[in-house]
């Protein structure tokens, strides 16, 4: 029968293999349930293991996950977004034996790519084809982090499928996995040819522009080319970026909410530097790879948080906009991080009820309000595609006599040199101040003049939630209506927004 061992610490020049022979003597096959790195300052950094291990002559009992598929239904369920959670979705659809139609306003991920870099190297926007939209959603530019905060017994499943697509299989037991924003690129095709063979009819570059209702139930939808689908079951995962898709269902009088959310700055060191923080003498050692950071300071007085988020060791820092006149930047990295530079947003909690009240859209103004000064400022300076930066030490106390020189940095649109503490509102920009200097003292060196900031962060999350209730997971307002992940305001990234098209895709599921 096989044990579960928790807490193995293994130095960074031992072997698991080793260790694990002198713990289980003559041991059978195992497997790796978590893996994480232990870097605090009282201790050489090590990896810490929780491992399942077989009795010799005995195997492993591996999840499959293999599902239960039911009788086809008449009516085909409808899903808006080829995001996370869209396309697990509709892959749990399939498996379970349910055809779908899925709808995509960009192209696939081949094409996708095609139109982001017209934007990169020539500030060339392209509507359908950007950072946040097009096949992957905006996971597919965040260097595919799984980390999250949730507890879902999906998550296991959402693992397992990437992998079978492709992903790397470490992800299921590394403590920050991460697929990388190149792999994810290969793992996303496999992921479509997949659903397109079990009877998932796709549709790209075929926005919906309506939602179509009978009273207030869901009948189906009508796409841009004026065609309609019939269903009495839609799912809504547009993503965190589709105001036209919000301000449709706020005219069709589906039942939303403000939510509260965050903004704020990126900030770029060298990835040296962050090893050398992070790991110390250390830091250099080939078994630990490039070192992440996690930090957050709450004001007890004023109530408002400050946190990192979306950190990418060994990245880049991304122009990620989708509007022509708005500048938004974001991170990502590749599998093997080896970029030089480390960037992380750095975020300032909103809390709507306190800064909009009764204004639903409130949070969506001031987002669109600071996009557009940030675009005006790089034009003011000269620029057009670039991506409006500060130096870190000159945005918190301001320039000396003249403003610092911005460094070589890691955006392939460039960056231009903007005041970006005169462009913030005071608010934002003090509580920001002060959430660096509180980092300071976590993470000495943090603060440095080879660091740089960058604007602006403002897509970490939908400021509306199209609201649903908590047990059948529909619209409060509109049956048949399910919205799914972090467009809806049910997720955080790509692992919860999978887990919550899964919970939708049930929930169907169960009255089909």
């Amino acid at each position: 029968m096989s044990k579960i061992l928790q807490n193995v610490e293994i130095p960074i020049d031992q072997d698991l293999e080793e260790k694990l022979q002198w713990l289980v003597p003559d041991h059978g096959p195992y497997r790796i349930l978590r893996q994480s790195v232990d870097a605090r300052r009282s201790h050489s950094p090590h990896f810490v293991y929780s491992i399942e291990v077989a009795e010799k002559g005995e195997t492993l009992n591996i999840p499959q996950f293999d599902l239960e598929k039911i009788s086809t239904p008449k009516e085909k369920p409808l899903i808006v977004g080829t995001g996370p959670a869209g396309l697990f979705a509709a892959l749990r659809f399939v498996e379970r034996g349910v055809p779908c139609i899925l709808f995509e306003r960009g192209s696939d991920s081949g094409e996708r790519i095609k139109g982001i870099n017209q934007y990169w190297r020539y500030g060339k926007l392209d509507p359908r084809n950007n950072v946040c939209f097009g096949e992957g959603g905006a996971g597919l530019y965040s260097d595919g982090k799984l980390i999250t905060r949730i507890k879902s017994p999906h998550i296991p499943y959402v693992m397992n499928r990437l992998v079978k697509f492709g992903a790397p299989e470490e992800i299921q037991w590394l403590s920050n996995p991460h697929v990388g924003s190149d792999r994810i690129r290969r793992v996303i095709p496999k992921m479509r040819e997949f659903l397109k063979a079990n009877g998932c009819e796709i549709h790209f570059n075929t926005q919906v522009t309506e939602i179509l209702f009978e009273g207030k139930q869901v009948v189906g939808v009508r796409t841009e080319h004026g065609t309609e689908f019939k269903s009495p079951h839609v799912v809504l995962a547009t993503g965190h970026s589709a105001e036209d898709m919000i301000n449709h269902l706020r005219d069709a009088g589906v039942h939303l909410d403000g939510k509260s959310f965050a903004m704020g700055l990126r900030v770029e060191h060298s990835q040296a530097s962050i090893n050398k923080i992070q790991y110390r003498q250390f830091s250099e050692h080939p078994k630990l790879g490039a070192a992440n950071y996690k930090l957050a300071h709450h004001n007890d007085k004023t109530g408002i948080g400050v946190y990192s988020f979306c950190m990418c060791p060994g990245g880049y820092v991304l122009s990620s906009g989708t509007e022509a006149d708005g500048i938004v930047c974001n991170g990502m990295s590749n599998y093997n991080r080896n970029s030089p530079f480390a960037n992380a947003a750095i975020v300032v909690s909103i809390d709507h009820e306190k800064n909009f009240g009764k204004d639903v859209f409130g949070g969506m103004k001031l987002r669109r309000e600071l996009e557009t000064r940030m675009y005006q400022s790089v034009l003011d300076k000269g620029g057009s595609r670039e991506l409006p930066a500060q130096n870190l030490l000159d945005f918190l106390y301001g320039p000396k006599k003249e403003e610092r020189a911005l460094r070589a940095g890691s955006s392939p649109s460039g960056a231009i040199s903007v005041r970006l503490d005169d462009i913030l509102p005071k608010d934002m920009r003090n509580r920001l101040r002060e959430g660096f200097e509180k980092f300071q003292g976590s993470m000495k060196g943090f603060l440095t003049e080879d660091a740089q900031v960058y604007g602006i962060e403002s897509r970490t999350s939908c400021p509306v939630r199209v609201t649903r209730d908590n047990e059948t997971l529909q619209s409060i307002s509109h049956a048949g209506l399910y919205p799914a992940g972090e467009g809806a305001g049910y997720a955080g990234g790509i692992t919860s927004a999978a887990c919550d098209g899964i919970r939708i895709a049930e929930k169907i599921i169960e009255l089909l």
